[in-house]
């Protein structure tokens, strides 16, 4: 049995099997994602005895780093390599072994890792480098946290080894990497339960999100969680005959259906609705266009717009102008739509939003670690 990714009541019932008492399974869940001990022999909360018997039955498994690209502005993009895997596949087949990609983005005062959900995607976003991958396959709800904990754990001990004060204590996790999300709903919600569950890793919803082309059916199971990230939406067009062209999705949950589930969408006190909206030059950033999106969002209370200047690919698009940009902005909000312009970090080995295709960065490439 593969450990990471396993729920405390996954591990209760490997314990029971084992003939072990239920709070075994605490003790090994807080080794696993609360200490990061990620080899049986370390976890020295246990006895010997269990540990000897978890070694005949279960493994830990780590997304393996075939190559570690460093921005010049610090970023980090990582390139994972997923062993092939039996252990979620439904039908009984093995998953194929496959490469999926991660960023790590320090900043002043916080850290954001941007992970995946699935290597590949199949909502063929046309501006998003992503899309020509195809979709490979859904990650294992274990693949997932592997994301997060690696980075987490090498820039931990790249600030112990360099003598300084360590890493900023607030950790932000966005679900914003190769694929979507909520087409691997259920994987996703088991890696977020352990991610956001202070007796696991730790982090608070209120610094991790998942971000959405437009799943009506995900959006609305998501609404239903107890325990959740805050929900993200790729707006990216002012009109559906826009959007059609750029993201084939909007055929199946066209804009109106769209805003219908996020206007029901359950906003906790603190919460606001994020809309992410891509900014394509000569395609979606006219005047007009902001003044559709204004339109769009004025039945939704508590918004945000970020504007994403699009980060160049061997795609038929351009980056709008920084006037344009400016202008985009300043229409919303003048008319009440908070709005913030959010460059991306590494462009420069292609880690930045919608870069994320697999593709070598060249000399940029290093290991940060040994």
């Amino acid at each position: 049995m593969e450990l990471m990714g396993k729920s405390r009541e996954e591990l209760q019932a490997l314990c029971k099997a084992l003939g072990e008492p239920g709070y075994r399974a605490a003790q090994i869940y807080h080794a696993l994602y609360a200490e990061r001990k990620f080899s049986l022999a370390e976890m020295s909360n246990l006895p010997a005895g269990l540990r000897e018997k978890l070694a005949q039955e279960a493994k830990i498994t780590l997304p393996d780093v075939k190559r570690r690209y460093l921005s010049t502005d610090g970023s980090v993009r990582y390139l994972f390599g997923l062993r092939e895997s039996g252990d979620e596949a439904a039908d009984g087949k093995k998953k194929p072994a496959a490469s999926v990609e991660s960023v790590f983005m320090p900043s002043e005062g916080r850290q954001t890792i941007c992970i995946s959900s699935q290597a590949g995607c199949a909502v063929d976003c046309q501006f998003c480098l992503t899309a020509q991958l195809g979709l490979i396959r859904n990650l294992s709800a274990g693949e997932i946290v592997g994301q997060v904990l690696v980075p987490l754990t090498e820039m931990a001990v790249k600030a112990e080894t360099l003598g300084g004060p360590g890493l900023a204590a607030r950790t932000n996790v966005v679900l914003m990497g190769q694929g979507e999300p909520l087409l691997n709903f259920d994987n996703v919600m088991v890696a977020m339960r352990i991610l956001l569950d202070q007796r696991g890793v730790g982090l608070s919803p209120k610094y991790v999100a998942i971000s959405t082309s437009g799943i009506v059916p995900g959006i609305e199971k998501l609404g239903k969680e107890e325990v959740r990230p805050k929900l993200a939406i790729s707006l990216n067009a002012s009109n559906d005959e826009q959007r059609d062209a750029l993201m084939p999705i909007n055929r199946k949950y066209p804009l109106k259906m769209l805003l219908e589930a996020c206007k029901a969408y359950p906003l906790r006190k603190w919460e606001y609705l994020m809309f992410e909206y891509v900014m394509l030059g000569g395609v979606n950033d006219t005047k007009r266009d902001a003044l559709r999106v204004v339109k769009l969002l004025a039945p939704l209370t508590r918004v945000k717009v970020n504007l994403i200047p699009w980060n160049p690919g061997e795609l038929p698009y351009r980056e709008s102008s920084a006037a344009d940009i400016e202008e985009f902005q300043r229409i919303l909000i003048e008319r009440g739509v908070p709005t913030y312009v959010r460059y991306s970090r590494g462009r420069d080995v292609m880690a930045a939003c919608g870069q994320l295709a697999l593709q070598d960065a060249g000399e940029s490439a290093l290991k940060i670690l040994g």
